[in-house]
């Protein structure tokens, strides 16, 4: 399955489709979806990197914790990651590096404002093929 994410129309939402050939590309495909919602990713600098470790009781509530992860480090510490790189990923672990560089209003011009990651129809699906996911955000 080649890695990649498509943008899902919804009446109030918005949603993300990722797949990857692993769970943890399909995260990082999901990751650099939220982050293109939010900004153009081209016009985010690689220069810094962060370090993050979740834990969740299931794999479901691990991406909605990766994202919402993704989504604070983005609104609350006004850094815009847009490379993601997952060292390590369980059912309910996950340790992964953001890299990016500091928000720059007037280079990272806001696309849409991203309030939430919800559960309204998340799934993933792991096979033989690889990782599908989807995801819906409130926007």
């Amino acid at each position: 399955m080649t890695p990649g994410f498509t943008i899902l129309d919804h009446p109030a939402d918005l949603g993300i489709e990722a797949c990857g050939q692993t769970l943890a590309e399909s995260f990082e495909q999901a990751a650099l979806g939220l982050m293109s919602v939010i900004l153009d990713p081209e016009t985010v600098e690689l220069v810094e990197s962060r370090e993050i470790y979740l834990d969740a009781i299931d794999t479901e509530q691990l991406l909605v914790r990766w994202l919402a992860e993704i989504l604070y480090v983005y609104d609350g510490l006004h850094f815009a990651p847009v490379k993601f790189a997952i060292s390590s990923i369980s059912e309910n672990h996950l340790q992964a590096i953001l890299s990016g560089e500091r928000c720059n209003q007037e280079r990272h011009l806001t696309r849409l404002d991203v309030k939430a990651i919800t559960y309204h129809q998340l799934s993933i699906e792991q096979n033989e093929m690889g990782s599908q996911l989807r995801v819906f955000l409130d926007i």
